[in-house]
């Protein structure tokens, strides 16, 4: 299995005004575009997307609006190093609303809301390209066994961990991925809180190398097989984190780079 993190999904309610949102202060372009009879999926991305790095996917259901629930945390973009003030301050400037300020995180981070909610972490990295994806978090309520579940099931490693008084975050990435690619951050809190999956996330996105002999792996250890390539055309799968957080497993195609070019 490639391992790498493909994309990141999360629904919206106005399409236009997320796409509006994520080309303007973030300098998105489309990639990539499905038209359903009752949804629609774009790909966003910057303008040069490292071919290890990751992608945004919005879908939007019709008539719906949705609710973002507390089991996923947040999507982190990159700035260059010693450029958060400033990059922060270009998204004050360009309209968007004051959430968390680099003061208050201690200069290290900040934080913005997307139109629906959806938080975005600004991190400082010199790796790839501005605004790319750096991490997704979403929140656990074993640490342990989401470690396992990683590291068992797709072959990820720990790569760094960060420890506070109430809680810890673990960052996992695929064994020798590149500093453009995406990883994934844990949250753990100690203090036994469980959490409510809404509409607002959908899924993280994992590449496959050859899809029905990925998918038999990833049942031999035993990862739920919530939907089977057989469901999807052989095209990809969907499998389940312990916590219920969704992982779609897919082939991209290396010369278009479009998701629906079967």
């Amino acid at each position: 299995m490639n391992g790498l993190l493909d994309h990141v999904m999360i629904r919206v309610s106005d399409l236009q005004e997320s796409l509006d949102w994520y080309q303007t202060h973030l300098e998105y372009e489309e990639k990539d575009r499905y038209e359903g009879d009752e949804f629609t999926i774009v790909y966003l991305g910057p303008e040069e997307v490292h071919p290890d790095g990751a992608m945004l996917e919005l879908t939007h259901n019709k008539g719906e609006t949705p609710d973002i629930g507390d089991a996923w945390g947040h999507i982190a973009v990159r700035v260059p190093e010693g450029q958060l003030e400033s990059a922060y301050q270009q998204l004050l400037d360009g309209g968007v609303a004051d959430y968390r300020d680099p003061e208050s995180c201690g200069g290290r981070y900040a934080f913005v809301k997307g139109p629906d909610g959806h938080q975005i972490e600004l991190v400082q990295r010199d790796e790839g390209a501005t605004w790319s994806l750096d991490h997704t978090m979403i929140r656990v309520e074993d640490a342990d066994r989401a470690i396992g579940f990683w590291s068992r099931k797709f072959e990820y490693e720990l790569a760094g961990r960060w420890e506070a008084d109430t809680f810890a975050n673990y960052f996992l990435e695929p064994a020798g991925s590149s500093p453009e690619a995406m990883s994934l951050e844990l949250t753990y809190n100690y203090d036994g809180r469980t959490y409510d999956h809404e509409e607002g996330w959908g899924h993280i996105a994992v590449r496959a190398e050859d899809m029905q002999a990925d998918w038999d792996q990833l049942m031999t250890r035993e990862a739920p097989g919530y939907r089977s390539p057989a469901e999807n055309n052989g095209h990809y799968g969907f499998t389940k984190t312990p916590d219920g957080h969704e992982i779609e497993v897919l082939l991209r195609d290396s010369e278009s780079e479009s998701v629906f070019s079967f």
